[in-house]
């Protein structure tokens, strides 16, 4: 799809997941033992033909870098497309100051220079499925001046707290966008996305950085709401937002599902990750594994129930997982039982014999720590 570029865009100032964010962004989060979540909208991406993506990181970018590398494992096209990280250094203190308007200005040659005359944007912070050439194509016989996606829900008042909501007439026009505090429980959640001419978010950017130095792109298209022809287009699907600790866990615990899981997986829009070549995982005599996503590299000797297990963990005999998500490389010691909980990587779990938390509060054991 050569009419038009890619942007990702990184998490802004409202996305806040206690623990993991401490030592990587959001789109470089674990995602179903295999997966990191900013592989969803590059694939998103990839399939629809964009081969000219920019990836903007803010801070703490060492994680998601490695993991992007050249981009060529998202089957980019590898004589005229290209993956590009763009960083953002501003001098400025406080977190006010670092908005995705910042970090376009910051690197504004390169967005100019673009040659195509259209641009995608998407959030690295949500998991869903969708195809941009159609958004595309829509967007340009609509005749708007942007296009943007939005979910349905009717849990608002407990779920996607903070999340932008898009305020829409009978026609699909956007007339605001808000924030949600959890006042009802059907919203349209803004999904972050857009269409619209590189010549148009261009101009936007220089306005919404005269205007404040605070302003997001979410503030200057609600600015310009009502003087621009904003369409508003549903998505229907699999959708999460990983916003907060709570929505990470439950973002991958419903695709343990088969049901949900078959809403966001299809043979024909592959995801496509950074892989590493090792062993199949290997079922020891007495283990027993139900309910799950295991992935490789593992060697299972304990029970395993209802859990998302990394690359090359190890559950050793008599120790019991249930209901959690194992980042890679962790270790279950014998005979411990942990239930509820999100344990990063590298951690090992092997004298504390029980770490259990509450089923609607599931706790976190940080990064390479030794219970």
């Amino acid at each position: 799809m050569n009419k038009a570029f890619g942007i990702i865009n990184f998490a802004g100032n409202h996305i806040k997941v206690d623990g993991l964010q401490d030592f990587r962004p959001v789109g470089a989060f674990s995602f179903l033992g295999r997966y990191r979540i900013i592989d969803f909208p590059i694939s998103n991406m990839s399939n629809s033909g964009i081969d000219n993506i920019e990836v903007f990181v803010r801070r703490k970018p060492r994680s998601l870098t490695e993991h992007l590398g050249t981009g060529r494992h998202y089957n980019i096209n590898s004589k005229r497309g290209s993956l590009n990280i763009m960083y953002t250094e501003h001098g400025q203190i406080g977190d006010i100051y670092s908005t995705d308007i910042t970090a376009y200005m910051e690197n504004m040659d390169c967005l100019e220079e673009m040659k195509q005359e259209y641009v995608v944007i998407a959030p690295s912070y949500m998991v869903y499925k969708a195809d941009y050439s159609e958004f595309l194509d829509a967007h340009i016989e609509s005749g708007a001046d942007i296009s943007m996606m939005y979910h349905s829900v009717d849990n608002a008042k407990e779920a996607f707290l903070n999340c932008y909501v898009l305020n829409i007439n009978k026609q699909k026009g956007v007339l605001s966008i808000e924030q949600n505090h959890g006042n009802a429980k059907n919203r349209n959640i803004s999904m972050d996305t857009y269409v619209m001419k590189k010549d148009l978010f261009i101009e936007l950017v220089r306005k919404a950085s005269k205007m404040s130095s605070m302003y997001t792109f979410s503030d200057i298209i609600d600015e310009e709401s009502q003087n621009l022809d904003i369409r508003a287009v549903s998505h229907r699907g699999f959708f999460a937002v990983i916003n907060d600790f709570n929505a990470y866990y439950q973002a991958n615990m419903s695709l343990v599902n088969p049901t949900n899981a078959s809403s966001l997986f299809d043979k024909d829009w592959p995801i496509y990750t950074h892989t590493n070549d090792s062993c199949p995982t290997q079922y020891f005599e007495g283990s027993k594994v139900t309910s799950s996503v295991i992935s490789n590299g593992c060697l299972i000797e304990g029970t395993v129930e209802n859990s998302i297990i990394g690359r090359s963990c190890v559950i050793k005999p008599g120790a019991i997982v249930r209901n959690c998500i194992i980042s890679a490389d962790v270790v279950i010691g014998k005979g411990v039982h942990v239930e509820n909980l999100v344990v990063d990587k590298h951690a090992r779990l092997i004298r504390g014999k029980r770490v259990i938390a509450a089923p609607d509060k599931p706790g976190y054991v940080k990064r390479g720590d030794k219970l």
